[in-house]
Order: structure tokens, then sequence, then C-alpha cells
């Protein structure tokens, strides 16, 4: 018996002209978005995207995802939509993610240079690729993203509640190093980018060598945040001469003064690792995933540098009164 749900995503796939398809259920993610993967009879493939309403909206994805083709960038093209019930047919872009080609021997500096041009690509379009409308991540919501550290990492390294006056401490630690961010011109920021949502398209040409996944929070902000993203991945440790070539490449791009646009990158690196610690420790308190913790000492260890930038003293001087070394083993072997 098929559900409520799979009855109206069979609907939709009819009307889309893929009836005939075979499904296959190929992802879900953190939210409530599953994927299916159609097979024709003619050998062709499509990807079904069911985010179900109330809790998804696929309009955003919609919106950036045209955008950024309009760009000349690899996102998949929208093929159907049904926006009210929450499906969209898209095309199928592979099984390369970056991720997968890395895994099997892929040459680490050719994936990241291109995927560092796709950001200097989508800096230099007009507007810095921006689109009206858009929510900020800057400021006070950079800040909101990082209390996830003291809510949730600091209670569980230390045993107990992390006291209202440590809290109000760790927010003024942060709008006193924001305060050293130099001023730049706020870019389009795509929020997740990194190897498990880019894809590997060696066929096309350029920049669209590079596919676009997983793009619908989309939001403006600090140019440096996907940069961070990409080389101080959470999950997986770059290279050095990686790490340093897509840097350099970046600020060479852009023509950004390369000063600037280092301390900017300092802090969206320490603001992105106080997320990532807090929400590791969340998943595995909350969610009963511990998956992510054996990821945190890398985290730290990307924390800790981002932390030595003059820029982040007064973040610094908070994290070492706080969480002294011992305290940051949590997920180490």
């Amino acid at each position: 018996m098929l559900s409520d749900r799979a009855k109206l995503r069979r609907d939709f796939i009819a009307r889309s002209g893929w009836g005939h398809a075979k499904e296959a259920l190929l992802a879900g993610d953190a939210s409530f978005r599953k994927y299916f993967r159609l097979f024709a009879p003619d050998g062709s493939s499509a990807i079904v995207m069911d985010a179900p309403p109330p809790q998804e909206d696929v309009r955003p994805f919609v919106r950036i995802g045209r955008h950024l083709l309009a760009l000349g960038l690899s996102a998949p093209e929208i093929l159907a939509e049904d926006t009210a019930h929450g499906f969209l047919l898209l095309e199928d872009l592979g099984d390369d993610t970056f991720a997968s080609v890395l895994d099997r021997g892929g040459n680490e500096a050719e994936l990241y240079e291109r995927a560092t041009d796709v950001l200097a690509a989508l800096h230099a379009a007009p507007d810095r690729g921006l689109l009206p409308d858009l929510g900020a991540y800057t400021g006070e919501a950079l800040i909101e993203a990082a209390m996830l550290l003291p809510e949730w990492y600091l209670p569980a390294a230390t045993g107990r509640p992390t006291p209202a006056d440590e809290i109000d401490a760790y927010r003024a630690a942060w709008r006193a190093s924001l305060d050293h961010l130099p001023p730049t011109a706020e870019a389009l920021l795509l929020r997740d980018y990194h190897k498990d949502n880019l894809m590997w398209l060696p066929g096309r040409p350029g920049v669209r060598a590079c596919g676009l996944l997983d793009f619908q929070d989309a939001q403006r902000g600090h140019p440096s945040y996907d940069l961070v993203s990409l080389i101080e991945d959470a999950r997986r440790d770059v290279s050095p001469a990686v790490y340093d070539a897509c840097l350099a490449r970046y600020i060479a791009a852009t023509g950004l003064d390369a000063s600037d646009f280092r301390t900017g990158f300092a802090l969206m690196a320490a603001q992105r690792h106080a997320r990532v610690v807090g929400l590791f420790v969340r998943l595995w308190k909350r969610d009963g995933k511990p998956v992510y913790l054996p990821h945190l000492p890398r985290v730290w260890r990307l924390f800790e540098r981002a932390l030595q930038h003059d820029a982040l003293e007064p973040l610094r001087t908070w994290v070492d009164r706080h969480l002294p070394p011992e305290t940051r083993r949590i997920g180490s072997a």
C-alpha cells in the first residue's frame, strides 16, 4: 500500500511525463527532504526532491537554483515543479560527489581549485551574485548561530549548565571580535559549500565542472564564508598545499585586499567551527547521533588556529578561560 505522500509523489511524476519510470530511493538528509532517482526505459534518469510542507519549502531552492544557472553555474536544471505539495523534478547530476571522487583517489588540487573558481566567479557576478530579499548571515545572526558552543559543548565538557554570566561574556567576546571585521561588499553565500554538496562533472568546461547541491539556505554575508566551508571542512583534512593554493587563488581572482580578506576568513572560520563543535555535541546528546564525535578533534584544531588571529583575541580569552585544553577532548580516541 502506498502512503498518501507516495501517492502524491507518483501523481507528480506522472504529470511530469515520467510515469513510465522506475523509482529508487536515493538519499535523505538532515531535514525532512528525501530524494528519489527515476530510471526511464530509454536509459535517461532524473531526480525527484520530496520536501513535504509545512516542514519544508522548495521555493528557495527553485529561486536560488535558477539564479545560479543564469550565472552560468552547474545547479541542477529544474524540469518540473509542484511547490504547493513540495515536489521538484531535477536534472540528475550523477553520483560523483567530490567526497566519492576523493575517496577513489581523485585529484584533490584539481577539484578544490575548480570549486574555488566557482566562488570567485559567483562573487564577480553583478551585485556579487546577490538576489533581493536574502537574509543576512552577519553580525548578531553569526553570533546566534555560534551559541551552540556554550549551550551544548560547554555543558558536555564541564558537566554543568553554562551560567548566564558566561553566556553573556561569550556574546560580548564575539561582538568585540567582529568589531575587527574589515568592511567589504557582501556576497552570496551558499552556506553548506563542501565536498558532500559538490559534484564533479569533468565533461563540462570551466566552472561548470563543479556541480552545486543544497543551496536553498543561501544568504548574504562575508565573501570568505563558503571558502572556509570548503577548505576547513569539519569532516576532511585538506592538504596544506591545496589549502594555501585555494586561499591565494581566490584572493588573486577577486582582487580583494589580502590582509583584510584573511582577517575576515579567520573570523568566519572561528564562527563556523564554534557552531560545529556545539552542533556535533547536540546531535550526540539530543538526537542520539554520536557518529560526528570523531570529527571534533579536527574541528577543535581548526578553531584553535582561527583563534590565533589578533582580531579574535577577545574570543580567544573567553575560550582559554572557560574551555582549557583538557576540556577539548570530547571525541578524541
